[in-house]
């Protein structure tokens, strides 16, 4: 197992006063040769957006785009027709494919909200746009994984992703182990705690840690306090 660590404190950070963003990879601005990507996760963002304020229309093409509130709640609308509002328990996807313009914007004018946006690259170029939405009971994560993202092919749960990707949350409770077994051979695995404090062998992880391993088959992660944890699974080699 090889491991690849990005403490929170090391992440990009933007602050442009309506939008602070923090860049686990490199984006915008934020330009580190050692953080570009992790397989096909090209981008992490933990975003924080003001009151009534927000992301206008903007393109995006032959990206998957998923984005899981965390806080508060996130109005989207697109060129393919969608409007629609996502709170906590929910994840959206966007297949971006052969193009779409979408815009993103607090829907609240007194709260904030708070989301992460992350994208992979898809399986293959040129896909028709597609759009996916769905709520999902927190109580099943509860040392637990909950699978929210899944390959189309797939009959796993979770909204639908053009690639061999797999996105999955758990509450673990404080004293608690969970096991992860990779779903396809050649992947590799994107940890990312949101709250808590963990350990993986003998690496510690805090709130807003994150790490990556590949060349291996399953991981183990015990929570040294109550610790929500996201972790994405998703090729580490991939051709369009």
């Amino acid at each position: 197992m090889k491991p690849r660590i990005i403490k929170s404190e090391e992440r990009g950070y933007a602050n442009h006063g309506w939008l602070k963003s923090y860049h686990t990879f490199s984006f915008a601005n934020y330009y580190n040769p050692d953080q570009v990507n992790f397989g096909a996760l090209r981008v992490f963002n933990d975003d924080f957006v003001a009151p009534g304020m927000g992301f206008g229309k903007h393109p995006h093409d032959n990206m998957e785009i998923v984005s899981i509130p965390l806080e508060g709640a996130l109005e989207h609308g697109d060129s393919m027709g969608n409007t629609t509002v996502i709170r906590n328990g929910e994840v959206q996807i966007m297949s971006a494919g052969t193009g779409v313009t979408h815009s993103e914007k607090n829907h609240s004018s007194k709260e904030p909200v708070k989301f992460l946006q992350i994208w992979v690259f898809p399986d293959k170029k040129g896909l028709k746009p597609s759009y996916g939405q769905q709520l999902f009971d927190i109580s099943e994560r509860k040392n637990n994984w909950q699978t929210v993202v899944s390959p189309k092919e797939s009959k796993d749960s979770g909204v639908k992703i053009n690639q061999d990707a797999w996105f999955s949350l758990t509450d673990l409770e404080e004293g608690k182990q969970l096991n992860y077994e990779i779903k396809k051979e050649g992947n590799g695995l994107w940890l990312f705690v949101l709250e808590g404090k963990v350990s993986l062998g003998e690496e510690k992880l805090n709130t807003r840690d994150s790490m990556g391993v590949w060349d291996t088959k399953e991981i183990s992660i015990a929570a040294d306090q109550s610790a929500s944890l996201l972790l994405i699974e998703v090729p580490m080699s991939f051709l369009y």
